[in-house]
Formats: C-alpha cells, structure tokens, sequence
C-alpha cells in the first residue's frame, strides 16, 4: 500500500517517519501528475513545492494555524494532504475542488487566493485578529517571487515589520511566476541567492558545528558570528530593513532543513522571512523543461507529457498576429503586459519589438500608468491584460489616463467566463466599471476577424481611452465580420447582444424560428458609447426587447438601453437575462452558461415563456 493512500488527516501525516518522507514526496509528485492529466490545472507550480508544503504541514496544524496562499494555484498539495486526496480527481471541474483555496471546502483553507501579492496583508490582518482576541496560533503567508513584483507585498511587508505582530512569510523563490520573472526585485533576489562567499562561510561553519562535541551549543553561541559576517558581506537585505527576520536562503527540497527552520521561525515570535529555493516542475521532466508551458496546461499524456487537443485558433492568438502586423508598420506603437506575455500571446511581438515590449510583473496599477505616460508622450500604447486582473487597476485607469483623454488601448483578454479557474478569474465585471469611465469607448468582437479589425479601429480611429474586450478560446457559429448591426431580421421580437453571446443568440432565433417566432438580433459592435439608433428602429417594429450579455447585472447595458427605449416613448416589453450579481463558480464554459440561462435552448425558452406571458 502507498503511504499516499495512508494519509487522510494530519495525524496520519505525522505518522510517516524522516526516512519515509522522501518516498511519499515521490508518490505525492506522480499523483499530482496523473490528476491534472486528467482535467488540466496548475501543475509545475505545486510539483516545485511538495516538500515545502509537506513541512508546512507536519509543523502547523492549518486546520487553526492560518495558512495564507498569496495566488493559490500553488494549493494542490495542501488540499492533497488535508483530507482531499481522492477529490482533487475533480479539480476545476464543476462540482469539484476549486482550483484555489477556499474556505468552504475545508476549515484548513484560511483564505481564497486568486490574485498575487495580497498574502502578508491578509495574514497580518488575521495575527492583529489573533492579538486583539487573545488567541493562540500561528499565521503563515506564502508567497511565491512573481508576487514581490506586485506593490500590494510591500505595503503589507512594510505594516508587518513595524507592527512585531509574530507572523512567518515564506518567499517560494523558483525565479518564475508563469514565465520567468523581470525587473529589479528579480535581479535582486537572485543576488541573494548567489552570494558565493557567504554560503561558503555558512556550510563551513555548519560542517563543524556537527561534528564538534557539544556541536549545537557551538552553532547557537556562534549564530551571532555568523549574522556578524553576514551583514557585513551581503548588508542588511531589504527584508530586514523592513523589519523582517530574514531566514535563507534554504534549499526547498531538503525536507530536513526546512522543518527546522520553520520551528525556528515559529520560535522567534516576531515576522520572520523564510528564503526557499525550489524548482518549477520538479520531479516532472516535461515539467522541468517547459515549466511555464505547465503551469496551467490542458490536459496532457502523463506518460510522455504530450498536450492532447490542439484546440482552435483562439482570440488571443488574433491579437498577437494582429498587433505585430501593426507594429511593423508604426514605430509609435508599443505593448505592455503584466507577467503574462505567453498567455496574452505578445511572446512574437516581444521578439520582433523588444525595444517597444514592457512586461512590468504583477503589477497592472503600473502598467496602466506607465502606459499613461507614454501616451502623454507621443506614444501608442496597448496594453494587453486580463479582464479580471485589470480591475486591479481601476483607478489609474480612471486618474492617469481617462482624466486627461489620454490614447491607450486596452486588450481585454479573457472577458466573460474562463471556465475552471473559476470566482476569482472570470472575466464578468469589466463591462461594468469600463463603462462607467468617462470618455471610455468598448468594443467587442464576436469572432477573431472582428478582433483584428476593432484593434485596427482602436488604435487608429478612436480617441481617448479604447478597450476591446474578447474571451478566452477561439470562433463560435458566427465567423462573418459584418459592420450591420441587424444580424438577422424579424418581426415578432428584438434581441440585443453583443460579443461571443452573438452565438447563443443566434442558436435561440433558430430554436424560436420553429415555433413560429421571428426574431431580429441586433448585434453591437460598441457597447460604450451606445448605439441607440438601431435599436429603438427595431424595437419600434417587434414591440418586444430582450438583452442577453455575458457579464454581471450591475453596470450592464440593458439598463441604458432600456432608459433609451422608454426616453423615446416607445411602449414595449422589455426583459434582460446576465449572470446576476454574484460570484460564478467553476466548470466548463459551456455548463456555466447552461446553468445560468445564457445558452441557446435556455434563451429560446425564457423568450418563449415571457412572449406568452404578454
């Protein structure tokens, strides 16, 4: 039998001796890979942290010590060993484990974790809780490198050191987040990391501690001569200037080491910063190869690594093709993302255009403002980010470029739902808080030629701040490119919509055409500002008006275009169907879409229902 398959609870965790822990690593590695092989997910991030979690889990209990994720998709094995083992086979499927942490899934999720570099200030949150309580346990925030590219770590860093509250940081450092990590912070820790002269002082040191009688004496008595040549041979790190014990770097791998250090950590009752070094798809060669390939794959041939399905052209890859075959015609022209160059499909442009390619990190509140002064500057800027992440940059879209009409262009990858990344990453706010942005015009494209040529429009004939909001994956039904509003004539009703739902609509006309129903679909381009010309035409004719959109209900259009309607005084039923106000869950984009009345039948069916109704 498997030790794997003997661990259903902490107890049984603290069961497996040292000499064991290194087997069940294994065990644990082969079957993260045949799980996500299955349904897709985050593999070469939690195949780079078995051991760590595995030390984190023999020396807290995070059913009440509070583990903090800083992203979560690094969560795989710690849901594996806290009593999920045999349901992590339905990870990101509907109905199963979500693909991040989350708390109504097991008292041990402390918090969900779907965005990067929010982990120390939610962690400090909860020691200031557990202070001001009077309460006893232990909080943890893990955090990979990629999320120190993110402003939000330090201004919780900053408030951690000054405020002594006990708490452990642990840095994952695999010197990527998705693709490899930029910038000074990266630069920075890998200074750390290879300090030669330390570390060669540090094993010699250690090397006779233990083997010198009464060798631990020796090491805790000669830990502040050590600290003496430390500071004096790196300084005082930027950790430690913040308030932090610094602790590192330790090899993460070393099962070992890192539950000492941990205990020591947990002993100094002040925040501490554990340093680990781990390597992105261990234990996986296809992993260890292509480690940003893996980090969240399809699913794949667990035997050789081979990505099953190549899938269709997508949306994203549009955009790629499109913004290169611009660029080579307009050195104004630049792109900017954050730490997702491979999955915004810029990868080409950054090759061609390297000069005129900026990937900031995690760290979208700057990227919008850089692009801000660019544009102030004479530049045309696109920045290409996705939807969900860009709300973390609302008010530098809103400061430092709408206020002064500044020209930027936002790619708004990934609008709509995304399917099993679920709550934290669905793209079905932006049509929302986009809208309300004075002097923001949104496009949106129904199939990959339409994509090509709202950028073109974009960058070329619009003024002031542009997004162009398309999902993930590629074409549905509708391939035309067509600049008519009327997508399809009738009499009996009118049914707006707009971007990918154009397909839904499209399904439900023909499911109406057989009841005798004639539908007119006007489909717009523009969503902001609003064409109201063609609609209040149609509905003149039908008397009937209902709006499908795949966003949320607040700040969506059928609200203005309802105010339109009745400002022009026409008399009509009038009826809208989104995703409501609230969180979607995760699944297939085809059962989400089911379950919340936006497929084709689903549409068919509530227009038949309201049409009876009068």
């Amino acid at each position: 039998m498997k030790l794997l398959d003997q661990i259903n609870s902490r107890e049984d965790l603290l069961r497996i001796p040292p000499e064991q822990e290194a087997q069940l690593c294994s065990e644990i590695r082969e079957y993260l890979v045949d799980c996500v092989a299955q349904n897709g997910g985050h593999l070469s991030s939690n195949l780079g942290i078995v051991e760590l979690t595995l030390a984190i889990e023999k020396e807290f209990d995070t059913s009440r010590d509070r583990l903090v994720f800083d992203v979560g998709h690094q969560s795989y094995v710690h849901k594996l060993l806290t009593g999920r083992r045999e349901e992590l086979r339905t990870i990101r499927t509907h109905g199963g484990l979500a693909g991040f942490p989350k708390p109504s899934e097991s008292d041990c999720d402390a918090f969900t974790a779907g965005h990067a570099s929010s982990a120390v200030s939610v962690a400090l949150g909860m020691a200031r809780a557990r202070s001001l309580r009077k309460e006893d346990y232990h909080v943890i925030a893990l955090l990979g490198d990629g999320a120190l590219t993110g402003g939000l770590s330090y201004e919780g860093m900053n408030d951690a050191g000054a405020s002594k509250e006990p708490l452990i940081a642990i840095l994952n450092d695999n010197a990527m987040s998705i693709a490899s990590n930029v910038g000074g912070i990266a630069s920075y820790l890998n200074l750390i990391r290879t300090r030669p002269g330390y570390f060669k002082l540090k094993r010699m040191f250690r090397k006779f501690a233990h083997t010198a009688p009464g060798g631990m004496a020796i090491y805790r008595v000669g830990h502040s001569i050590k600290e003496f040549f430390k500071r004096h041979m790196l300084g005082i790190n930027l950790f430690e200037e913040m308030g932090f014990q610094y602790m590192g770097p330790v090899d993460g791998h070393d099962i070992t080491r890192l539950i000492y250090m941990l205990r020591r950590a947990k002993e100094m009752q002040c925040p501490v910063l554990l340093h680990v070094l781990t390597q992105k798809g261990k234990g996986y060669e296809p992993a260890e190869k292509n480690p940003d390939i893996f980090h969240g794959v399809g699913r794949f041939d667990p035997a050789t690594g081979e990505l099953k399905g190549g899938g269709k052209p997508t949306f994203s890859e549009a955009f790629g093709e499109s913004i290169c075959e611009l660029a080579s015609k307009d050195e104004k022209l630049c792109a900017i993302t954050a730490a997702m160059s491979h999955g915004t499909c810029l990868d080409t442009f950054a090759k061609a255009y390297p000069e005129r390619f900026f990937d900031v990190g995690i760290a979208e509140g700057h990227a919008v403002s850089m692009a801000g002064g660019l544009a102030k500057q004479g530049m045309t800027p696109v920045v290409a980010i996705y939807s969900t992440f860009l709300q973390r940059a609302y008010d530098m879209l809103m400061q430092d470029v709408a206020l002064l009409k500044l020209h930027v262009v936002f790619a708004v990858d990934r609008a709509g739902l995304v399917g099993p990344d679920g709550e934290t990453h669905h793209g079905v706010f932006d049509v929302g808080y986009l809208r309300q942005i004075p002097g923001m015009t949104v496009l949106c494209p129904a199939n990959r030629k339409e994509l090509k040529k709202m950028l073109f429009k974009a960058i070329y004939s619009c003024s002031g701040p542009v997004a162009v909001r398309y999902p993930r994956g590629g074409d549905g039904k509708y391939s035309e490119a067509s600049e008519k509003y009327i997508l399809r004539e009738g009499n009996d009703l009118t049914l707006v919509t707009y971007g990918i739902m154009v397909n839904e609509a499209l399904d439900a006309a023909d499911l109406l055409a057989k009841k005798g129903i004639r539908t007119e679909i006007v489909k717009l381009d523009t969503i902001c500002p609003l064409p109201m010309e063609p609609i209040v035409k149609s509905v003149k004719k039908t008397g009937n008006l209902f709006v499908a959109e795949d966003c949320a209900n607040q700040g969506c259009v059928a609200r203005e275009i309802f105010s339109g309607v009745a400002a022009q005084g026409i008399l009509a039923h009038c009826d809208c169907r989104n995703f409501g106000n609230r969180f979607i869950p995760h699944g297939s984009t085809s059962q989400l879409f089911r379950d919340s009345g936006l497929d084709g039948e689903s549409l068919s069916k509530w227009i038949m229902e309201a049409m009876s109704h009068g």
